[in-house]
C-alpha cells in the first residue's frame, strides 16, 4: 500500500511538471528521477583501484599490510564472485608457496604469520594440498614458538621483541588458528589456544578505561615499558584495533560453552565502552593516540576507525555487546567513508593512514606519516565495509 500510495504521488508530480512546462514525461522516467541514487559499492571500488595500480607481482612481499588487504580482497570477492579477484590472490601467494607446498619463510615473528590466513583461503577455494602444507609450516612453528612465563607468544623470536606481547600480534596469529583449525581440524586446541592468547595479552595490557596499551614488556627492559607495569605509555589506536578485530573472529569461531568466552566477552565488552568514550563527536573517528584526542596535535586516522567500526558492529550484531554499539559502529563508518574520495584517475584514494608503527611515546606516534592508500587502511576499510555495507 505505501508503495502504491508512493507511486502515486510521483505521478501526480510528474503531470504537474508537465502542465508547467508543456512537456509531458514518460511516467518511467519521472519515477527513476525520484529515486535516491544508489551507493556506491566501496568495496568494488578500492578492490579495483588497488589492483590496477599492483600486479600481484609488484604489490609487495610476503608482509601483514598485504595479507590483510588481500584477506578484504577476498571478503568481495564472497559476496561479488568476481573471478579475477580470487585469481589475484592465489597468483599472490604462488610467489611464495612452491608445488610441493614449501614456503621460504621462518615464522619467527607473529608478524610473517598474518598472511597465513590467504594458505587456509586457497586450501578451501582450491582444494590443492600445497596450501595445506604450507600453513601447516606456522601451525608446527608454534609448538616451539617463545612465550612469556603465562603463555603468550612474543612478538617477535629475536632479542629485540624478546619477552613482550604487542597488542598487533593477537590479529597477525589468531584468526589464522581458529580458521586453520576448522579447515583442516584441530579446532580444540586452536580455539583454546587463540582463545588464551587473547586473554593472556587482555590480562596485561588492558587498563582501568577499558583501553588496551600498544605493549607489555615482561622483563621490563625495554626503553618504553614502565618500570613497575611493564606497560607501554600510550593507547596506540591500531594497536587496540588489531586486539578489536582478533577478539571478536575467535569468539566467532568459538562454541558457545567454552570455557573462556566469558573472559573474554568481559575484555570486549569493557573495550567498547572505552571505545565509545574516546569517539570524535565532531567526525566519528578515532584519534591516533586514542585518549588524547583533546590535544592539538593528535589527529583522527582511519585504519583504527575502521577496525573499530568493524569490531562493534560485528559484536552488536553478534549480541556480544549491547545493541546501541551499531549506533556507535555507524557513526564511525560514516567517518570512515568521509576519509574516501574518487581521484581524476577514476580511482579511489583513502586517506589519513598511518603507517607502521613501532612502540613509542606520544610524541612519536603523532608524529607518524599520514599515508593515502596504504595497505594497513584499505584492508581494514574493506573488512569494515564488508560488515556495514548492507546495514
Amino acid at each position: 500500500m505505501r508503495r502504491r500510495r508512493l507511486r502515486t504521488a510521483l505521478t501526480a508530480a510528474a503531470l504537474a511538471t508537465a502542465t508547467l512546462t508543456g512537456a509531458a514525461p514518460p511516467l518511467e522516467t519521472a519515477v527513476a528521477a525520484s529515486r535516491p541514487a544508489a551507493a556506491p559499492d566501496w568495496s568494488v571500488a578500492v578492490v579495483d583501484s588497488t589492483t590496477a595500480r599492483y600486479t600481484p607481482s609488484t604489490i609487495g612481499g610476503w608482509s601483514y599490510p598485504v595479507g590483510l588487504y588481500l584477506y578484504g580482497q577476498y571478503l568481495t570477492y564472497k559476496r561479488t564472485h568476481d573471478a579475477r579477484y580470487l585469481t589475484y590472490i592465489k597468483n599472490y601467494v604462488d610467489r611464495f608457496v612452491k608445488s610441493d607446498g614449501s614456503i621460504g619463510q621462518s615464522f619467527d615473528s607473529l608478524d610473517s604469520m598474518q598472511a597465513g590466513r590467504l594458505l587456509v583461503i586457497l586450501h578451501h577455494e582450491t582444494g590443492q594440498d600445497r596450501y595445506r602444507k604450507a600453513a601447516k609450516k606456522i601451525r608446527d612453528r608454534l609448538d616451539t614458538y617463545p612465550r612469556t612465563s603465562d603463555g603468550g607468544f612474543w612478538h617477535a623470536d629475536s632479542s629485540s621483541r624478546a619477552h613482550q606481547l604487542w597488542a598487533d600480534g593477537v590479529y597477525m596469529v589468531n584468526p589464522f588458528l581458529v580458521e586453520y583449525g576448522k579447515e583442516f581440524g584441530g579446532s580444540a586446541y586452536t580455539n583454546d589456544e587463540a582463545a588464551k592468547q587473547l586473554y593472556v595479552y587482555g590480562s596485561h595490557l588492558q587498563v582501568a578505561n577499558g583501553l588496551l596499551r600498544h605493549a607489555y614488556d615482561e622483563s621490563r627492559s625495554a626503553s618504553w615499558a614502565d618500570p613497575v607495569t611493564g606497560l607501554a605509555p600510550e593507547h596506540w589506536c591500531r594497536a587496540v584495533g588489531w586486539y578489536a578485530m582478533a577478539i571478536t573472529n575467535v569468539l566467532d569461531a568459538l562454541p558457545a560453552d567454552h570455557p573462556r568466552r566469558l573472559q573474554l566477552l568481559g575484555i570486549l565488552r569493557r573495550l567498547a565502552a572505552g571505545l565509545e568514550k574516546y569517539q570524535d563527536p565532531a567526525t566519528g573517528r578515532w584519534f591516533q593516540v586514542v585518549d588524547k584526542g583533546a590535544r592539538g596535535d593528535n589527529w583522527t586516522e582511519t585504519s583504527c576507525s575502521s577496525m573499530f567500526t568493524y569490531a562493534l558492529s560485528r559484536g552488536a550484531q553478534q549480541g556480544y555487546l549491547d545493541r546501541h554499539y551499531a549506533d556507535v559502529a555507524r557513526r564511525g563508518y560514516e567517518g570512515v567513508l568521509a576519509e574516501l574520495s574518487v581521484g581524476t584517475d577514476g580511482r579511489t584514494d583513502l586517506t589519513d593512514i598511518s603507517v607502521g608503527t613501532n612502540v613509542g611515546d606520544y610524541a612519536y606516534y603523532v608524529a607518524r606519516t599520514r599515508a593515502t592508500n596504504d595497505f594497513h587502511g584499505l584492508g581494514a576499510f574493506l573488512i569494515m565495509n564488508e560488515q556495514l555495507r548492507g546495514d
